[in-house]
């Protein structure tokens, strides 16, 4: 099963022992409408000591939103445990399969991206994307931390505003949470 999102733009960073991650407002039905300019898709999970943004259906995000802090609070707090937790449920729960989103979740030590595939990636340069602009805020996140002056929140928060000029999915209402 091939997971492919529209609709939005979620880049995560962490730089100097700060974390970031941003993600733009926009809901776009179908292939050509934008149903919505300012939709919050990044939010503070488990006391305000996880961060989290999400790519997919509103309504599969908040479920799974909701399942992985129940599985932070489980586990308290520890983000790679409630992760494989998660994707254990998600891949084996006949509700949960259906869902289709990715998630990426970060505390002060350490980011993941898991998917409804049993995928939890962490990577190895402390920047990840996912959502149609994903790739583009990627490659602006990845040149802004090698080559510019800025902390985690800046580099997010750039990498969205770059790939709102190139995506038609992703607009520059961003929204930025940091650790």
């Amino acid at each position: 099963m091939e997971i492919s999102f529209h609709a939005t733009t979620i880049c995560a960073v962490r730089k100097d022992g700060k974390a970031a991650i941003a993600g733009d407002g926009q809901v776009t039905m179908g292939q050509n409408v934008i149903m919505k300019q300012h939709a919050k898709k990044v939010r503070r999970l488990y006391r305000g000591q996880i961060l989290a943004g999400f790519a997919g259906s509103v309504g599969d995000a908040i479920t799974l939103f909701e399942k992985f802090e129940a599985k932070l609070e489980e586990h308290q707090g520890n983000l790679q445990r409630a992760a494989v937790e998660l994707v254990k449920e998600w891949r084996t729960d006949q509700m949960l399969r259906k869902l289709e989103a990715l998630m990426i979740v970060m505390d002060k030590d350490g980011m993941l991206l898991i998917s409804g595939n049993g995928e939890i990636i962490e990577p190895d340069d402390d920047i990840i994307a996912i959502g149609s602009g994903g790739n583009f805020a990627l490659s602006a996140a990845r040149a802004l931390k090698r080559h510019a002056d800025m902390d985690a929140k800046e580099i997010a928060q750039a990498s969205l505003k770059i790939a709102a000029e190139i995506c038609v999915y992703t607009n520059d209402n961003i929204i930025v949470e940091e650790l």
